[in-house]
């Protein structure tokens, strides 16, 4: 029987990875009643950021292996110009794997420049696995349909170094491609949706929708007051906030928010929470901290959004927890669309404010009669090549879709972005929504 000292150190790698993942789920069922709530949040933040960082260990070594190993018997291994080549892979991996780690030491009221370098690199990492192991694949395609995957000539010597070579360059390229993407203010992006049963006296209501601004180790207090100017110049009549508007607690990163005291909206400001809010496990702050500011969250309830021409006529405005509440058991928190929706008939219109396309999926299920929900939390994807993933994984990737007759689905991209400074194939997005009467 192999020993764990037997094992190659990629399979150590993900033993270690199991290993957290059960303590997390441990301590989550076990634990959650007999630790006092800030040891509670530590202990899981802190679980995250090893699980990570226990995962990411695997291609570390494979990167490390693929732009330094293959070149130490090679004729440039000696020389110094290979020497600054390793100390800058090297640091370029221990800045990817501390990245997770900033998010429980270094937030602050503006990104730190160590922040920004860390989650730099780690968009870079997840761009350059993606290519070594796309290259690595068809490179063994090759070999195998050129009956050749015995041989090592001098061509498969040179193909096996050009690999690496042009992963970092197609890495490179695309990295500074990201950040230039994700430094341009968002886009606005004006949709009309037709909203059954939505009064006359409503027709042309104008909401703007934002979604996962991630306050935290990479966004701050500029980057908000931006959005907030943004939003002012839209002139809405409501404002809403489908959730990830933080990824830390709300004394240590107050002073980033108070902009949302700017915000103004006639009929109200409105927040759900996204998964992010439970995982600072810190909701209950946040809720008082936004209502500080005239934001009303919606913890399963809904309000009526009563039109400004006529007391008569109105619209159900409801919001739901994010889902992850239940799998993180967080103690009065979970969606709950029964109570959400309580009080609101299919006799006037329903707009549902939920965070995750999914919960939105389930929302239809139970209610039909829903005319339209408002998610977020895909970002589209925000950077190459995760962008597929976030597709496959959501029933709604971004914009608007049509459910049955009289419903609506809008996903936002995201009104910034999480931890990676970066977007590839999305943009941030500010929504200017025109709910139109039928």
């Amino acid at each position: 029987m192999i020993s764990f000292k037997q094992l190659p150190i990629e399979a150590k790698a993900a033993v270690a990875a199991g290993v957290v993942f059960f303590s997390m789920m441990l301590s989550r069922s076990y634990l959650a009643e007999k630790l006092d709530f800030k040891t509670r949040r530590w202990l899981l933040r802190l679980q995250m950021t090893l699980f990570a960082n226990t995962l990411m260990l695997m291609g570390s070594l494979h990167v490390w292996r693929s732009t330094v190993t293959t070149f130490t018997r090679s004729s440039a291994a000696s020389s110094f110009c290979f020497m600054l080549w390793k100390i800058a892979v090297f640091t370029f991996l221990a800045l990817a794997h501390s990245s997770f780690f900033t998010l429980l030491f270094l937030v602050a009221e503006e990104p730190y420049f160590f922040s920004l370098a860390a989650y730099t690199c780690l968009g870079a990492y997840i761009i350059l696995i993606f290519f070594l192991f796309t290259l690595g694949s068809v490179e063994q395609a090759y070999k195998f349909l050129a009956g050749r995957g015995a041989k090592a000539g001098a061509g498969n010597k040179n193909r096996t170094a050009l690999k690496p070579v042009l992963a970092v360059l197609l890495t490179v390229v695309l990295t500074v491609v990201g950040l230039l993407n994700a430094s341009q203010p968002p886009t606005v992006n004006s949709v009309e949706i037709p909203v059954h049963k939505l009064p006359s006296t409503m027709n042309n209501l104008k909401v703007v929708l934002l979604s996962d601004i991630h306050l935290g180790p990479t966004v701050g207090k500029t980057k908000l007051a931006m959005i907030v100017r943004m939003v002012k110049a839209l002139k809405p009549d409501i404002t809403v906030i489908v959730g990830d508007l933080t990824d830390a607690e709300a004394k240590i990163i107050r002073p980033a928010v108070e902009p949302l005291g700017e915000l103004d909206s006639p009929l109200g400001t409105y927040f759900v929470t996204g998964n992010h809010e439970y995982y600072t496990s810190d909701v209950s702050n946040w809720f008082e901290l936004l209502k500080s500011f005239n934001i009303q969250p919606l913890h399963n309830e809904n309000v009526k959004i009563v039109s400004p021409k006529s007391t008569s006529d109105w619209f159900c405005l409801a919001g739901v927890d994010d889902i992850e509440a239940d799998v993180l058991r967080y103690s009065g928190h979970g969606m709950d669309l029964k109570k959400a929706l309580r009080g609101c008939s299919s006799e006037h219109a329903i707009v549902l404010l939920a965070h995750q396309p999914i919960a939105a999926k389930w929302a239809l299920q139970e209610r039909p009669d829903i005319n339209l929900i408002l998610s977020g939390h895909t970002h589209g994807g925000q950077i190459f090549p995760l962008n597929a993933g976030a597709y496959l994984l959501n029933p709604f990737f971004v914009g608007l879709y049509k459910v049955g007759q009289n419903t609506f689905v809008y996903v936002s991209p995201g009104t910034m972005y999480y931890g990676i400074p970066m977007r590839l194939g999305s943009r941030a997005e500010i929504t200017e929504i025109i709910l139109r009467s039928p």
